[in-house]
């Protein structure tokens, strides 16, 4: 995995299907905010994916143009993850989708500024005729989580989820969700070319001390 991250890929981004507990470090990340069913076609979340990656993918060729990144390397661009949450539910309402906030996120190496996503965007937009203006630059830390690799469709993820509550119980810890500390899926497969039930994608929710 040729990207400044190779040596926590398997950590952040290859766990078990069984749960086990991790401290995520700052990350930074291109994010589009929004609400609403991510199934809808066309809708916001589509259009969000769309933005996210004419930036990354800007960042990735910068090395073909004029503009100069200090310290890029050539790098794979990341699998796009998902920040989850709905207004009043403590974690999230698998059955009521057309309620979901959601915050649309890929990370970036560490080499990129500021500045350099300012760049980006900008390149990008000059070169796609398109509004990138929602792509944010996002730095985070989550922190302690729990986290597992679920298989199968989104619809089956909460199965996956109390598995993964139990086992942080019995580690001694409690769910800690907050305004900056939300439900994270992190998505392995294309959904447009592998079947459901073939779905790879990484959960993971904030933890405290019980």
């Amino acid at each position: 995995m040729a990207f400044d991250f190779k040596k926590e890929y398997k950590e952040f981004y290859l766990p078990k299907n069984q749960p086990g507990l991790v401290t995520v470090p700052p990350m930074q990340f291109l994010a589009v905010r929004g609400e609403g069913d991510p199934n809808r076609v066309g809708g916001a979340y589509q259009r969000a994916i769309g933005l996210l990656y004419g930036v990354a993918f800007t960042i990735k060729m910068s090395k073909l143009g004029d503009h100069r990144i200090a310290g890029y390397f050539d790098f794979v661009v990341p699998p796009l993850e998902g920040f989850w949450w709905q207004d009043g539910v403590d974690g999230i309402d698998y059955a009521h989708k057309e309620r979901f906030q959601w915050l649309s996120v890929i990370r970036l190496p560490g080499f990129v500024t500021r500045a350099d996503f300012q760049w980006a965007v900008a390149e990008a937009e000059r070169k796609k005729k398109t509004d990138f203006s929602p792509v944010e630059f996002l730095r985070l830390e989550e922190g302690l989580c729990v986290q597992c690799l679920h298989l199968g469709p989104f619809d089956d993820e909460p199965a996956t989820v109390e598995r993964m509550h139990e086992y942080a119980l019995q580690q001694g810890y409690v769910p800690d969700f907050s305004e900056t500390r939300l439900h994270h899926e992190i998505y392995l497969s294309d959904a447009r070319r592998v079947a459901p039930e073939k779905w790879k994608t990484v959960i993971r929710h904030p933890i405290r001390k019980g």
